[in-house]
């Protein structure tokens, strides 16, 4: 076996990676392809460069991302401490000096004189060459925007119909936010009335249903009032090199929106096989929840895979009946994102169930946020760390089982949820939706439930 671990991509999961591996005594060979070649959203020849926003969302507890943060801090992780130090104004968000953080992350990695950084481009990675899955370990950490090259790759090792380059995805609603006054369960045609049901029978029976659906009728005045809002709501703007690949493969529901103001009555807000709970009638159109995880805790909104701007999601769809108090765990997003389709793929180590000198780390494997990819770099190190010492280490040092985190963490929900198998994965951020529930009373109060959830997590570090 080789006597260093392997990290392909030196962003923010990448750069965590290899300091934890480091810090643990074992030699990195760091391999970043700036500033040899540059992605299209890239331009910092730093490493750790921040893309977008510049903000790691907020500190606060009750705020999932925020108690992630912690989770890390406990940790001692790099990106997040440098983060912290090179902070600016944000109220109760932690937001970074961009130029700053890259520049600060890339001198801790470089002066580490156990990290080799080696700027070229991965294009293959052969059995014979340097970079050895067969006798070495390996860390896969390239993000969103990987090379074309490296995706090939990518693609004979995990199979091509299991990648995917872009991420067309609906919002996430968390179910304890759905108001069940306007909302009911039940399968298409299923919940129709039946011809000998009295009312309450029929009310009932629907009631004491819990399908992999949550349905939310509509009135025609309700209707157009949120058709007129979601046609005139602000989009984001995409990067020419995202609208080649993203409306090729399917249409934002504002789009299709834009084609009439029936188009969506007969497309994913059809109204037929359903019966309104309130009227006994049919609704005039129906917007679909479905299951998005085995607990049943988070409901994705069927078709309403948009470009809307956060914000607009938030204001447009609460519109729609039963969703107007809606906890947005997850908003619709539509740009190019490479990620592999972990739930099949990997273990809740984030290593390839088919080869397990392999690791995948950051955004590829459908982790979705700064801090969530800083934290499967997190958990891969470790991960790799022990395997590592199982292999070369003193007797000591050796421990034979997996680092798995508990799913009361975030960082442990995350990993659970990406290794999970769902044949409707999506990328998932950070959110208390994913955590397993309290035990004994159901609080109602939502900041008093996220508090509990974040001590249950902090009790377990």
């Amino acid at each position: 076996m080789k006597d260093y671990i392997t990290v392909i991509g030196g962003g923010l999961a990448g750069c965590e990676a290899a300091y934890q591996i480091a810090k643990a005594g074992i030699k990195v060979k760091l391999y970043e392809m700036k500033p040899v070649k540059f992605s299209e959203a890239h331009s910092n020849e730093n490493l750790a460069e921040v893309v977008c926003s510049n903000s790691f969302k907020s500190n606060l507890l009750t705020n999932a991302c925020g108690l992630l943060k912690e989770e890390l801090r406990r940790l001692d992780s790099l990106l997040v401490r440098i983060a912290d130090e090179t902070q600016v104004p944000a109220g109760q968000a932690l937001a970074v000096d961009r130029e700053k953080f890259s520049k600060r992350v890339t001198e801790e990695i470089e002066k580490n004189s156990l990290i080799e950084v080696i700027h070229k481009e991965v294009k293959d990675v052969d059995f014979d060459k340097e970079i050895d899955v067969k006798n070495g370990i390996v860390i896969v950490a390239t993000g969103p925007l990987t090379s074309e090259s490296l995706t090939k790759f990518i693609g004979k090792i995990t199979g091509e119909d299991k990648l995917y380059f872009y991420d067309a995805a609906a919002p996430i609603i968390s179910k304890d936010s759905i108001n069940f006054d306007i909302a009911f369960y039940g399968n298409r045609y299923e919940q129709e009335k039946k011809k000998d049901e009295t009312i309450d029978e029929w009310k009932e029976r629907q009631n004491n249903q819990e399908e992999s659906y949550i349905n939310l009728p509509m009135n025609q005045e309700e209707y157009e009032n949120f058709w007129n809002a979601l046609v005139n709501a602000e989009v984001v703007t995409l990067h020419d090199f995202e609208k080649r690949e993203i409306f090729e493969g399917c249409m934002p529901v504002e789009v299709m929106a834009k084609r009439g103001v029936d188009t969506l009555r007969f497309g994913p807000l059809k109204p037929v096989g359903f019966d309104d709970l309130r009227t006994g009638r049919r609704p005039y159109a129906i917007v679909q929840l479905r299951q998005d995880n085995t607990e049943g805790t988070i409901y994705n909104i069927v078709g309403f895979q948009t470009n809307l701007k956060f914000g607009e999601q938030k204001r447009v769809f609460s519109m729609i009946p039963g969703l107007e108090n809606a906890d947005f765990v997850k908003y619709g997003v539509m740009h190019r994102n490479t990620y592999i389709n972990s739930t099949k793929l990997l273990d809740n180590t984030y290593n390839l169930k088919s080869n397990s000198n392999i690791y995948f780390a950051g955004q590829i494997t459908g982790v979705e946020g700064y801090v969530e990819s800083i934290s499967s770099g997190m958990v891969v190190a470790l991960n790799a760390i022990n395997d590592f010492n199982n292999i070369f280490g003193e007797e000591e040092k050796q421990f034979k089982e997996k680092i798995v985190f508990s799913e009361n963490t975030i960082i442990g929900a995350l990993a659970k949820y990406i290794s999970t198998e769902n044949d409707k994965f999506q990328p998932m951020n950070a959110n208390f939706g994913i955590l397993s529930e309290l035990n004994g009373k159901k609080i109602k109060d939502k900041k008093e439930r996220y508090m509990k959830l974040a001590e249950r997590s902090l009790a377990y570090f």
